[in-house]
């Protein structure tokens, strides 16, 4: 769908600034999809990052300032998360050996299954979803890094 009739307007001050909406809804529309595929599960794309994040560094645990350094949105409450994920069974919270005052997390074996599950249904969204080829999905990727240069 073209931007246009997603927001019903064809007004913008020019080119750059219809693309920067363009992402705005773009990302708005994918956290949507994936929102309602992750809901059947009972976890959030938040969550969702989260466990992915953890999964990267399993067996090892992760302190929640790293996670939080590594979460797509940044101003998501990661220690509230973790309280969720944790009721859930899907992560476990320990105290960290090398520093008392610190909180390290891992996956556990729920979590694991929950990952796996949830990362298959979440790839086939996508590519059932995202129709670019490699070409132009590497094209895209460069013109996002283009954009974000001055992060």
């Amino acid at each position: 769908m073209k931007l246009e009739q997603a927001i019903k307007s064809t007004k913008f001050k020019n080119e750059v600034h219809k693309a920067g909406l363009n992402i705005l809804y773009t990302a708005w529309w994918l956290k949507t999809i994936m929102s309602k595929e992750l809901k059947e599960y009972g976890i959030t794309h938040e969550q969702y990052n989260v466990l992915r994040i953890l999964k990267g560094r399993y067996p090892d645990q992760v302190c929640v300032k790293e996670i939080a350094c590594r979460m797509i949105e940044k101003s998501s409450n990661v220690p509230r998360i973790i309280d969720r994920l944790e009721t859930k069974k899907l992560v476990k919270r320990n105290t960290s050996a090398l520093d008392k005052r610190e909180t390290v997390i891992t996956l556990t074996p729920a979590g694991i299954h929950m990952l796996e599950i949830t990362t298959n249904k979440i790839n086939v969204l996508f590519e059932e979803t995202i129709e670019l080829d490699e070409t132009n999905a590497s094209a895209l990727n460069n013109l996002l890094e283009k954009v974000r240069e001055k992060e």
